[in-house]
């Protein structure tokens, strides 16, 4: 398997998914780009290294959203969502469609849960709330949320490998 492998058929290619614990999930335009496959983890990103410029987006196409995700290996059943990237004009349906694929790698994948530490105050505990997410392990400086799935995956996971 090549270092970096682009996946655009989240079903036909769910033994690659389940053998690699690495990924960034890019949705454009409210649908599925691809999925990259990575052979090592995100886990830091220049703006935590060098703040030179308060944006909130990162340049690229319009509506573009990627979440880059990590199966920890002291935690094999857990997946922790790292980084949520959006350009600007990134419409909901696109965020929501990076979150359906991230279920459906959850669920390939037989995951109990998916972590992460949100730290833009525009999610509120509410939204979260909404979207299946729970407060866990609440810290000082940290809000972080976890989503359990435990063999219960969302309807929206069986789109992805119902034949079209």
């Amino acid at each position: 398997m090549p270092l970096f492998t682009n996946i655009h058929d989240i079903a036909a290619a769910r033994g690659a998914i389940d053998r690699c614990r690495y990924g960034v999930i890019e949705a454009r335009a409210g649908e599925l780009y691809h999925l990259q496959l990575r052979p090592f983890p995100k886990l830091i990103s220049w703006p935590e290294i060098w703040p030179v410029r308060l944006r909130f987006h990162a340049r690229g196409p319009m509506d573009r959203c990627r979440l880059y995700y990590n199966q920890p290996l002291t935690s094999p059943n857990y997946l922790a969502l790292k980084y949520i990237v959006s350009t600007e004009r990134t419409s909901y349906a696109t965020f929501r469609a990076a979150l359906a694929v991230l279920d459906a790698v959850a669920s390939i994948k037989q995951i109990d849960a998916i972590l992460c530490d949100v730290a833009n105050p525009r999610l509120t505990d509410r939204l979260m709330h909404r979207w299946g997410w729970e407060a866990h392990k609440p810290e000082r400086w940290h809000r972080n949320f976890i989503r359990r799935f435990y063999g219960e995956y969302p309807a929206s996971v069986r789109s992805f490998f119902q034949p079209a």
